[in-house]
């Protein structure tokens, strides 16, 4: 009598995750400015990906709503796996976590994280807008991402970020900090 074998299991295929570099706008004026990003930056790393790259800290003034404290900004490149939905929910989270309550537009906040740019991809869903509609605009969130990514095409305008902040119309001070 012949012994019979175990049919063999296919073998599993290892498909890595696919990374996409995101870049996200980090600002506060609200109690510890830098105490506040430094912490988003934490629960960023923690639950949404890995910080490849991020820019110096400005003090900025504020945007929208000029009759309140000045800001600190900084931008990030991250890399994640999360899908863009999901990366709005984690950073919403993160931001309720460190106090953020969304009481009024461009009011004094704890903590505000702007997803800036999803790689390359371009989406326009209720609530969630990517590339941001108003970076280019913004010389808070220019100064700061042309310091880790000048060359970087906004998908949209086709114009590189140093390109942007070379015709911002937007002459609010954005001062480098050292640290």
């Amino acid at each position: 009598m012949k012994e019979q074998r175990p049919t063999p299991k296919p073998a599993q295929t290892f498909t890595p995750k696919k990374y996409i570099n995101v870049y996200l706008g980090i600002g506060s004026n609200v109690g510890n400015r830098a105490s506040n990003i430094h912490d988003a930056l934490g629960l960023l790393e923690k639950n949404v990906g890995k910080i490849a790259k991020k820019s110096h800290v400005y003090e900025t003034q504020p945007w929208g709503e000029p009759n309140q404290d000045l800001f600190l900004n900084q931008v990030v490149m991250l890399n994640t796996t999360l899908e863009p939905r999901d990366l709005l929910e984690k950073i919403s989270r993160v931001e309720r976590d460190l106090g953020r309550e969304r009481k009024e537009k461009w009011g004094p906040r704890v903590i505000d994280i702007d997803i800036l740019f999803y790689g390359k991809r371009i989406i326009r869903d209720k609530g969630l807008e990517i590339p941001h509609p108003e970076l280019h605009k913004r010389a808070f969130v220019l100064v700061p991402l042309m310091e880790i990514a000048p060359e970087f095409e906004h998908p949209i305008l086709n114009k590189q970020i140093d390109d942007l902040y070379m015709n911002c119309t937007d002459s609010s001070e954005v001062v480098m900090l050292d640290y």
